[in-house]
C-alpha cells in the first residue's frame, strides 16, 4: 500500500507519495490552506486516488529535538486526520526544507515559483528518508484507542500531581488506563475543555500529539471527560488552544 506525505505548513501543505513498490518518493501538489477542515477533506481525496489510508506527517523539532508551536500544530492537523478514519504517522522533518530551497537554488528557479513546489519537495524529502528506514512497519500499529467518555483514574488525585508535571490518569469506558500530561484547561461558548497529551503509547495518537476532551458531568455529579466528535466544535476549540498558547509565548 503507498504512503501519502505531507508538509504542513501555516499556508501551505507539500504533498508526496510512494511508487506503488513502495521504493522512491514522487511529488504530487501543493495544497493552499483553507482551515483544517477543508484541508483534511484534500487528504481524504488523495488517499482515495492512491487506494491508501497511510499518511506520514513531518513533524518539525527544533534542532535540539524538542517541539514548539509548529510542531504542535502538525499534530493537531494530523488528529484531524486520524477522525477522518486514516493511520496517520510522524517523521523528522529537520533541514527538509533547507535542503528543498537549495535544490530549487540550484535549479535556477524563479522566487514566485518556488513556493509552489519548495513544500511538495520538502514532503518526497521526508517521504524517502522514512522510507530509507524502513518504512511502514505493521507491527508498530497495534495500541490503546481513544475514544468514548473517560473517568479519572482512583489511582491518583483528581487534581493535577504538580510533583509529576501535571501528569492525570484516566480511564476509559473498558477499563483501560493511560497517562496525560495536562497543557491547559480553558472555555468555548459556555463549555469547559481539557487537553492533554499523551504519555503513554493510543492508537492513531502520537506522543506528545493534542488530545481534545469536553469536560462533563455524570448522573453522580463527578467530572467525566469526553471525545468531541463533532469537527467545527474540535477546531473552534483548538483556535482557541492556539491564541492562548501563542499568547503565553509572547
Amino acid at each position: 500500500m503507498r504512503v501519502i506525505c505531507l508538509d504542513i505548513g501555516e499556508k501551505r501543505i507539500g504533498v508526496a507519495v510512494t511508487d506503488p513498490l513502495g521504493l522512491t518518493a514522487q511529488a504530487v501538489e501543493t495544497v493552499w490552506t483553507k482551515g483544517f477542515t477543508k484541508d483534511a477533506e484534500r487528504v481524504l481525496e488523495l488517499c482515495a486516488r492512491y487506494q491508501t489510508d497511510r499518511v506520514l506527517c513531518g513533524l518539525p523539532l527544533n534542532m535540539d529535538g524538542s517541539e514548539g508551536f509548529q510542531a504542535q500544530r502538525s499534530r493537531a492537523f494530523a488528529e484531524q486526520l486520524v477522525q477522518r478514519g486514516l493511520n496517520v504517522r510522524f517523521q523528522d522533518e529537520r533541514l527538509s526544507t533547507k535542503q528543498a530551497r537549495s535544490v530549487l537554488l540550484e535549479a535556477d528557479m524563479r522566487r514566485s515559483k518556488r513556493k509552489d513546489y519548495i513544500d511538495q519537495l520538502a514532503a518526497t524529502y521526508i517521504l524517502q528518508g522514512f522510507m530509507d528506514a524502513g518504512g511502514w512497519r505493521e507491527e508498530d500499529e497495534k495500541k490503546p484507542e481513544l475514544k468514548g467518555v473517560w473517568h479519572m483514574s482512583e489511582n491518583m488525585n483528581h487534581d493535577l500531581d504538580m510533583e509529576r508535571e501535571d501528569i492525570v490518569e484516566l480511564v476509559d469506558e473498558d477499563g483501560q488506563a493511560v497517562r496525560f500530561e495536562h497543557l491547559m484547561t480553558l472555555e468555548h461558548e459556555g463549555k469547559p475543555y481539557i487537553c492533554l497529551v499523551p504519555v503513554d503509547p493510543m492508537e492513531d495518537v502520537g506522543e506528545d500529539e493534542l488530545v481534545i476532551l469536553r469536560i462533563e458531568t455524570d448522573a453522580d455529579g463527578n467530572d467525566v471527560y469526553a471525545t468531541v466528535e463533532d469537527d467545527a466544535e474540535l477546531d473552534a476549540v483548538f483556535e482557541k488552544y492556539l491564541e492562548i498558547a501563542e499568547a503565553d509565548e509572547d
